[in-house]
């Protein structure tokens, strides 16, 4: 079981070698190949966990701090690798601005992760979850100019900081069946955004809108629950 405990976390750490790949990718400026990366890594943080859980890290892999390693292993493939396609992809306004732009992505986050009520005690994150390979996505297939990337992403660099409490789309309790269905067939549809990336059908973008319009509907109206209890 020892073993199994520590593939466990091997498992986990194997989503900074996808980040690793995307950034690679991004200076190639192959950015489907890139957010293809992310997409795995993604895959491996939602699975890790169970993993993780399953084979009891938390007795039989105890030198690992799982939680740590995780943050670790996020900060990477969530933040640093879409901030590089941020740059790459000329989503940002040129110069200086859109390296502070990039620059306050990582700052946010850096503060984000490193919050001692980062995930409450109910499962919910605290902050914008520094979804930035989410917000990349829709960048590139939506083909926003930079002056509205630049608003979009300063809005949500602000938000980190606004204590709104976010779902934990695989540990969030309330609507957790509803929640995890729906997060499947968004991932199958991001996934096929991703590999038509540059000729993404209208009917695949405008309906990939539903998940994420009901993950903002689901937290507001828990943080609405929380406060009038």
């Amino acid at each position: 079981m020892t073993r199994l405990a520590y593939l466990a976390h091997l498992y986990t750490a194997s989503g900074v070698v996808c980040g690793l790949l995307a950034i690679l990718a991004a200076t190639r400026h192959d950015f489907r190949l890139s957010l293809l990366w992310m997409v795995v890594a993604t895959i491996v943080d939602a699975t890790d966990g169970a993993f993780a859980r399953f084979v009891r890290v938390d007795k039989y892999a105890r030198l690992i701090d799982g939680a740590r390693l995780d943050d670790i292993v996020d900060y990477v493939t969530y933040v640093v690798a879409p901030a590089i396609v941020l740059l790459e992809a000329n989503c940002l306004p040129e110069g200086p601005v859109g390296i502070a732009i990039a620059a306050a992505i990582l700052l946010a986050s850096a503060f984000g992760f490193s919050r001692r009520d980062a995930k409450t005690a109910d499962y919910l994150f605290t902050g914008f979850p520094s979804y930035w390979n989410v917000v990349v996505l829709y960048a590139l297939v939506l083909e926003t100019t930079p002056a509205v990337n630049a608003v979009v992403l300063v809005l949500l660099c602000v938000l980190v900081f606004v204590p709104i409490r976010y779902v934990y789309p695989s540990r969030t309790p309330a609507m957790r069946p509803v929640t995890v269905i729906l997060s499947a067939v968004w991932s199958l549809q991001v996934t096929l955004m991703v590999w038509w990336l540059g000729s993404v059908p209208a009917w695949l973008l405008w309906s990939s809108m539903g998940f994420p319009i009901y993950y903002l509907a689901l937290s507001l109206w828990l943080n609405a629950r929380r406060g009038a209890h």
